[in-house]
């Protein structure tokens, strides 16, 4: 079976991502926390549905610095699309360690403003894997029937902690071009390495 590389946020639309991949693809999670500006129970409710999804890897990086500089470099306003590519190409190094050739991710089609057409297409220019989302045209209500079902929702709700540096006002559309210069100012390179180095590797 070919491996995939699945985002896990901890929020109700990721874990419902996987399962659904499962079938298709040997699935290592990624999580990206934000200790110590978050609480250990971030990370302990990753490890909880990591459990419950019965995956066997999961990478927990620590991404505080990669934020904070979107913050601090580049137009807030872009700071979810901005984010969501830094972690994409964080995801395509252990892609790459993993001999994984797909991304899988929790995106839905104009659920939150990263999840836009224009910021969606944005996102995928930027990255040298083929993403797959399968809750793309899904109804929110019919995701949170499937995490019902599964067993994930009462782990998963609760305030998105991924939004804690994020803007009150994010950027609707975007132009590659200009999201590309804002990279650029960012120079993440050497961050992501760092993070990379430092991450927590469970095997389950």
């Amino acid at each position: 079976m070919e491996k995939g590389i699945a985002l896990l946020s901890g929020g109700i639309d990721s874990p419902v991502a996987i399962s659904i991949m499962q079938e298709r693809l040997d699935i290592i999670a990624v999580h990206f926390h934000q200790k110590p500006l978050t609480e250990e129970k971030e990370v302990d409710k990753v490890k909880e549905l990591t459990k419950m999804l019965k995956l066997k890897k999961v990478y927990l990086i620590p991404f505080v610095k990669v934020f904070k500089q979107l913050v601090e470099k580049c137009n807030h306003k872009n700071y979810f699309i901005l984010s969501k590519i830094a972690m994409f190409q964080t995801a395509e190094i252990i892609a790459k360690k993993e001999q994984a050739k797909f991304l899988v991710t929790g995106e839905n089609l104009a659920q939150v403003s990263s999840q836009t057409l224009s910021n969606l297409a944005t996102i995928s220019k930027n990255s040298k894997l083929e993403i797959l989302r399968p809750l793309l045209t899904k109804d929110k209500q019919e995701i949170i029937d499937f995490a019902k079902e599964l067993g994930t929702y009462n782990i998963s709700k609760g305030p998105e902690i991924c939004n804690l540096l994020g803007p009150k006002h994010p950027a609707t559309s975007s132009d590659p071009k200009k999201i590309t210069e804002e990279l650029e100012k960012a120079d993440l390179k050497e961050l992501i390495e760092e993070s990379l180095n430092n991450a927590e590797v469970l095997i389950l």
